[in-house]
């Protein structure tokens, strides 16, 4: 099959998961054709089967903000004549599902370029609701020849926000098992000073609270040896760190930034933090569970769905709570085993690559007729 997928090249849980999405699905013999408007942070070089294509927009003095959802229209209907794509897969409602809609508008027929539309979280929650973008992410969703959701959370979300007829499927996100697994460390009674190693990676953005995993960690270490490592980067950074530095604990900080190896990094840890105020679904905690390393997480949204009983769930808000569960995991050995196996088994029986790939496979041919 020929597919174009179309995402954000951010490190966001769109971007990530489309641009995973193209990979698995050109590895297992499809044409694919991904399109954004800068190189996604996760394309791997020399994936043969699939291209990139730039997605360019014309910096015209007229325009303060530069029509993007046009560029990209257009371009998606060059690809598709130039490759004669089969079906387009579009992750984030906006534009993309618009600039979908747009594209099959200008071929001038229906059937001649059907489109499935992934919604991913802020897409729904956030932008989606906002009244100036309700009416056409309603209509694209409406217009799109199947709707997926990464957790029955979203799905039900979009219903309440949108009321839409469409069915919202759930498709989970998932992750490949055999990058993301665990590595030998050593126990941290044998470490020096038996440090336990914390870690966090976003995109940094204010939703997913950032500076409340830093006062979580700071209580942590007042009662055992411990060091945060933050993966990732966006607009929260430069306050997350002020805050470290406010509770005394910057020296036990280490911000790495944006981290193409983060396979290698999460295994490294034993406790993930996420102290979201909305998630849709987890990929980081996803991606850390399968690496064997426990989540503690703020109970909300999708978190549940992705941990089930292998992690923590703590109220939103309440960086104290998360400190106290963490302590739990991190001062008995046997809970940390126990939820660090449970953890990578329910990764590997869930959320496995070619088990979620297979449900968009069956999809696309579903939508192509």
């Amino acid at each position: 099959m020929r597919i174009g997928i179309v995402c954000y090249p951010t490190v966001g849980g769109s971007g990530v998961v489309a641009t995973e999405m193209a990979i698995a699905l050109a590895q297992r013999g499809h044409e694919v054709h991904l399109l954004s408007y800068d190189r996604p942070g996760r394309l791997r070089r020399g994936v043969p089967g699939l291209r990139f294509h730039l997605v360019q927009v014309s910096a015209y003095p007229l325009f303060r903000y530069p029509p993007y959802d046009l560029a990209l229209a257009t371009r998606m209907l060059e690809v598709r004549e130039e490759a004669d794509i089969d079906v387009f897969h579009v992750h984030y409602a906006i534009p993309h599902a618009v600039s979908a809609f747009l594209a099959r508008s200008m071929c001038g027929d229906n059937a001649c370029m059907p489109f499935v539309t992934t919604l991913h979280g802020t897409d729904i929650t956030v932008v989606g609701s906002d009244r100036a973008y309700m009416r056409p992410t309603r209509f694209a969703l409406e217009q799109s020849n199947a709707v997926t959701a990464v957790s029955r959370y979203l799905a039900e979300e979009t219903q309440l926000v949108f009321g839409v007829r469409k069915e919202v499927e759930v498709v989970h996100n998932f992750v490949d098992v055999e990058r993301f697994k665990p590595v030998a460390r050593k126990p941290w009674r044998e470490r020096p000073d038996e440090e336990r190693v914390l870690v966090h990676a976003s995109n940094f953005r204010p939703v997913k609270r950032t500076a409340d995993v830093v006062r979580a960690f700071a209580a942590i270490q007042k009662q055992i040896p411990a060091r945060l490592v933050l993966i990732g980067d966006g607009p929260d950074r430069d306050h997350t760190l002020a805050v470290a530095s406010d509770l005394g604990c910057i020296d036990k900080v280490e911000h790495l930034g944006m981290q193409e190896n983060v396979q290698d990094l999460l295994p490294q840890a034993d406790l993930f933090l996420s102290a979201s105020e909305t998630e849709s679904f987890g990929l980081s905690m996803l991606e850390a569970m399968s690496c064997g390393v426990p989540s503690v997480s703020t109970d909300v949204g999708g978190c549940s769905e992705v941990l089930g009983d292998t992690g923590r769930l703590v109220p939103f808000n309440q960086p104290e709570a998360m400190a106290q569960a963490a302590l739990k995991i991190l001062t008995d050995e046997a809970l940390h085993q126990r939820l660090s196996v449970a953890g990578r088994q329910r990764a590997i029986e869930h959320f496995a690559t070619d088990r979620i790939v297979a449900q968009y496979e069956a999809i696309y041919a579903r939508v192509v007729g």
